[in-house]
């Protein structure tokens, strides 16, 4: 029997489906491949929560087949040995420490080349070239008693804390956690994470990125977001949480009074006397940061150390050139790392754990995407454009971007100019001081 034809236009029975060589869909597949995201899924929900993009399962098979686009699975089986190999020993390469795991190598490899490799063969890898890793990675701390944590939804809280394990150094670090998601929403070096108006800075300049339009069709039971998948709901990404969580640092304090005027101004029907709009709390009671700032260093802050102790004695500190030069080198350096760092945590596949209030199984972005899946409302407080000359204006009264200064500006332009003259495609914690070698007499 002859087979029919019942679409002879080829028309696509979504009207809202993109057609096949949409480039956008294919930009955004590449990325999302990048982050780690293969399941077709879960794609398809984050191609209408992210991008009002209706686009089946099925579809999305085919065309990641057409970019070539592989799961670790096929990746594996398909690649040279020798390839994969190089892939893992070069991660590992990064970690002198030893304090990433298997799935940790995993993600740096997608993050670097967006090859995805499986756990069990980087696990062998591991084992046969660093199997001492395994032992020093066994849990032996003690553990302290943690009470479940409780939020509403993304930008309910967010929680800062500086980290000052890279102080010795001289390069303190300061960072923002979204509590319900996870989500690492910014993680800066500075000159100075104990000061008062850099701080403050840093808080308003995180909620100025909070801009743009969040389309979202997977929303929430409640009263207060809409649950018609066949209507996409805009929310305003442009904004500051109902409350934000410190420890008791006098270095919060400008932060604290900000965090009020902002409620008062913008969130006035949020009682201050009801909820605060920030919290003081001890370091060892603020979990959302304190456990991210654990991740943190076993991934990343021990190595550094390592990297600098490498080099160190080719600095002389007293040396003004060689001074501004370290200056230049290593915060640049880091940020660019802690940059890599932050998208690397907030596509991490957190653990399913029944027992959690807060959303597991899928990593921080996803639970920000598909907030009204996973049972959480949408709590940013809307800033109008019209309103954000408020926020620089606060930036500016703190004391503007030179809070977060090493280097002056020109001096940061002339030492850029040099770095694009030497053979070196990128910075790195592998080249760094061959680097300051090869730069200092020309700086």
């Amino acid at each position: 029997m002859p087979r029919v034809n019942n679409n002879p236009e080829g028309v696509n029975g979504h009207k809202n489906c993109p057609p096949k060589d949409d480039a956008r869909v294919e930009q955004l597949l590449i990325e999302y491949h990048n982050k780690g995201i293969t399941d077709r899924k879960l794609l398809s929900k984050l191609f209408r929560a992210e991008h009002s993009i209706q686009i089946s399962e099925a579809t999305i098979a085919r065309r990641r087949a057409g970019l070539g686009l592989m799961g670790s699975g096929k990746t594996t089986k398909t690649l040279p040995e020798a390839t994969k190999r190089q892939l893992v020993l070069d991660a590992m390469g990064q970690d002198p420490a030893q304090r990433k795991g298997p799935h940790a190598i995993k993600e740096v490899i997608v993050t670097q080349s967006s090859v995805h490799l499986t756990r069990d063969y980087i696990a062998s890898e591991m084992q046969k070239h660093a199997p001492e890793g395994f032992a020093s990675r066994a849990p032996t701390a003690a553990k302290h008693n943690r009470t479940q944590l409780v939020s509403l939804g993304p930008h309910h809280e967010w929680s800062g804390n500086g980290h000052d394990k890279l102080v010795k150094i001289g390069f303190p670090i300061w960072g923002v956690r979204d509590k319900w998601s996870g989500k690492w929403l910014g993680l800066w070096v500075l000159p100075n994470n104990r000061l008062k108006a850099a701080v403050a800075y840093l808080y308003l300049q995180l909620v100025e990125e909070q801009k743009g339009e969040l389309f979202l069709y997977f929303l929430s039971r409640t009263t207060t977001c809409r649950s018609d998948p066949n209507a996409a709901t805009i929310f305003p990404y442009q904004g500051f949480p109902i409350q934000m969580t410190t420890d008791c640092g006098s270095e919060n304090t400008t932060l604290y009074k900000i965090s009020n005027v902002l409620r008062e101004i913008f969130a006035s029907h949020l009682p201050l006397d009801e909820l605060a709009a920030h919290r003081f709390m001890q370091s060892i009671n603020n979990i959302t940061i304190e456990r991210g700032w654990l991740s943190f260093r076993l991934q990343w802050g021990d190595n550094v150390h390592l990297f600098w102790e490498a080099g160190a004695a080719l600095y002389n500190p007293t040396d003004p050139k060689q001074k501004y030069l370290v200056d230049w080198l290593w915060p640049t350096l880091i940020q660019q790392e802690l940059d890599e760092l932050r998208e690397r945590l907030n596509n991490h596949v957190v653990r399913y754990n029944k027992d959690k209030k807060l959303p597991s199984g899928s990593s921080p972005n996803v639970n920000m995407a598909l907030f009204g899946e996973k049972g959480g409302e949408w709590c940013l407080q809307s800033i109008s454009d019209s309103d954000m000359g408020i926020i620089q204006h606060l930036k500016d009264t703190a004391g503007g971007e030179e809070l977060l200064w090493f280097v002056t500006p020109e001096y940061s332009a002339r030492a850029q100019s040099i770095f694009d003259t030497l053979p070196y495609s990128k910075l790195s914690f592998q080249n760094v001081w061959h680097v300051f070698s090869d730069m200092l007499p020309l700086v």
